[in-house]
């Protein structure tokens, strides 16, 4: 970047985090600015080399509107005259401002927050039980089976086959990380553990997307919230070809992940936030349940559960890595390439023949291709890259790529004003499904998220400089609550001009805009029930609310805000369906038992064969399906 843009790169800094006169600062809160921290420097190195020239362009427009010279009330007014345009790299300051961490492992801002940290003491970790392979030149490997991607799906598929004596070769665009790698570092955790690099929206900015990326995929770095596919969602399926959902057969697939992973609901301690969601549940008749959770009881301890999202670093979470690929590899033989990008997927006589992907150190000064023969290739990306490899190859049909689900959430914050000790204990200890049967099974959750400092900031809009810093001086008071809503509309996955996947999505279906009102009601209700003594509605131009207002009046307010970028803040953790199972070629990509309507031997194994949202934290649903559609892989190979 040019000395100018870099100087109007300061000054934007400056002014979303700037210097504020305020009595009592002890802990110079209100006097650091975000220079102050380096996050100037932090911004620039967080970009990839793709998105300087985009940000460059947007700081010329800064500059060209006076930034340089305008007092700070200016320059305010014309950040937010740009509106949606400038909002990311606003998002990304504030990240880095309550994210960054010094060499002792600190931030300054975490002192008014309450935050105290990581945890400690951690026991000591297990070694590293897997070594990928690493190439030397271009790599060419034979095996029977070819598994793409190693999350709920993949994982869960390589070790079932690699069980019963198939070779398997496993290629992960992430790398392996173990216990030892985790230090509950937030921006270390997106960097390392998250689809490119942590939180990003999708191409019409309307849904911050948030997916797991290494060896294991999202189990690795989910919230661990084990629960089973609904009767409604299992008849539903069943009504797109997928007859034994409903069944025993099914109940079998559901019991054997159960018990594999370890569920239990004895490791869910609630925090502050999880009690204030039950007492307001009480106090309003909601149905109320504590999680289950796939988790180690022996090696449970609540303080370090409450960074799970970043990486366990105790062990004791029950990850595909652990108890699939683990023994695929030490008992089985199963290979691993990390760092691995599936580009294709090899098609000999109209049927799988294997794949080919390019392979980069986890420095990136070494590149090489690998390429593997095997007859069965079991598509298991993600729902956000898997489509990618279909359309990169050719295959798939018409449906590749489209119905894609997000399960949208809103978000709210109510203040109750004392230390709700967010950071301690599992982030998803509890939930309240009273409307998850709503609109025949199309209702939501409400459930509670992993305490952030970097992207709890980031998710608060920002419109002034001093007023963000307000909110951010009451962050240790806040409990958040998050609406998830069982979409039945849906957006689509596309191939951009280099060939990466671009997510879209807008909440545009009448039925989903309804629901979505109604969880943002239910969670204002819910914390005004609790006791909260303000409520924050995660929304561009709504003000929050504070006790003594009129409550049905700011109700009625927050359900008009727009579900869309610029108006209420949207996240999606879960991603289902963009590759879904179905009777009909011309609306879903693989046949009913998983495999691919047009290319024999290729077989989708991830969330993205959904044919519908699932509803519920999905994973134990991905692994189910995966068990089931394992289990088709082996008949079809034995003939």
């Amino acid at each position: 970047m040019t000395p100018d843009q870099i100087q109007v790169l300061r000054l934007l800094c400056d002014t979303v985090v700037p210097a504020v006169d305020a009595p009592g600062d002890t802990d110079g809160f209100w006097a650091r600015r975000a220079t102050d921290l380096g996050v100037d420097r932090a911004v620039l190195a967080a970009l990839a080399p793709g998105q300087h020239d985009a940000i460059g362009g947007l700081l010329d427009v800064l500059a060209g509107q006076g930034f340089r010279s305008a007092p700070p009330v200016r320059r305010e007014q014309i950040l937010a005259g740009l509106g949606p345009p400038v909002t990311p790299l606003i998002s990304l300051i504030l990240l880095l401002t309550y994210g960054l961490t010094d060499a002792g492992g600190g931030n300054p801002n975490w002192a008014r927050l309450g935050y105290p940290g990581p945890a400690g003491p951690v026991p000591p970790a297990d070694p590293p039980a897997i070594t990928p392979l690493r190439p030397e030149g271009d790599l060419e490997l034979d095996a029977d089976v070819v598994v793409i991607g190693s999350g709920a799906g993949g994982g869960l598929i390589a070790g079932r086959l690699a069980a019963t004596g198939a070779r398997v070769v496993v290629l992960e665009a992430g790398r392996y990380h173990t216990e030892a790698d985790f230090d509950q570092g937030e921006l270390a955790a997106y960097r390392h553990c998250y689809r490119r690099g942590g939180p990003t929206p999708t191409a019409d900015a309307n849904v911050t997307l948030m997916a797991g990326s290494g060896l294991g995929g999202g189990t690795v770095i989910n919230w661990t919230n084990c629960i089973r596919t609904t009767p409604r969602v299992r008849g539903q399926w069943a009504g797109h070809g997928l007859s034994d959902i409903p069944t025993l057969a099914f109940d079998q697939h559901l019991d054997a992940v159960w018990r594999e992973l370890s569920v239990t609901d004895h490791c869910s301690e609630f925090n502050p936030a999880h009690e204030a969601m039950q007492r307001g549940a009480a106090a309003l008749g909601w149905s109320f349940a504590t999680a289950y959770r796939n988790w180690d009881e022996k090696r449970h301890d609540p303080a370090l559960a409450g960074h799970l999202g970043f990486g366990d670093p105790s062990g004791a979470k029950r990850s595909t890595l652990k108890v699939y690929l683990e023994p695929a590899v030490t008992e089985h033989g199963a290979r691993i390439v990390d760092g691995c990008r599936a580009e294709k997927i090899l098609v000999e006589q109209h049927r799988a023949a294997g794949v080919v992907g390019h392979w980069t150190s986890a420095d990136g000064a070494r590149r090489a291709t690998v390429t593997v023969r095997a007859p069965i290739v079991v598509l298991a990306a993600g729902a956000l890259e898997s489509p990618g490899v279909l359309l990169r190859s050719g295959i798939g049909g018409p449906a590749a790529g489209d119905h894609l689900r997000l399960h949208p959430c809103t978000v709210t914050l109510g203040d109750y004003g004392t230390d709700m000790r967010g950071w301690w204990g599992p982030p998803q200890a509890a939930l309240v499904n009273e409307f998850a049967a709503a609109e025949d099974g199309h209702g939501f959750l409400i459930e509670s998220v992993q305490y952030s400092t970097g992207l709890g900031a980031s998710a608060i809009p920002f419109s002034t400089g001093a007023g963000h810093k307000q909110v951010m001086a009451g962050y240790r008071g806040y409990a958040s609550f998050i609406g998830l809503v069982r979409d039945r509309g849906h957006g689509r996955v596309t191939l951009d001009a280099a060939g990466e996947t671009t997510a879209w999505y807008a909440l545009d279906d009448e039925l989903d805009v309804r629901n979505s009102r109604r969880a943002i009601e239910a969670q204002i209700r819910l914390h005004h029930a609790a006791g909260a003594r303000g409520v924050r509605v995660l929304g561009h131009g709504l003000a929050p609310w504070t006790a003594g207002e009129d409550l049905e009046a700011y109700i009625a307010r927050a359900r008009e805000i727009p579900l869309r970028a610029g108006g209420a803040v949207l996240f999606s953790a879960h991603q289902m369906g963009s590759c879904r199972m179905g009777a009909d070629p011309a609306t879903s990509v693989a046949d009913p038992r998983g495999e691919l309507h047009d290319t024999p031997g290729v077989w989708i194994g991830d969330g993205s064969a959904f044919p519908t949202a699932s509803g519920t934290n999905p994973m134990i649903t991905i692994m189910a399906l995966a068990s089931r559609t394992a289990e088709h892989i082996s008949r079809s190979a034995r003939g």
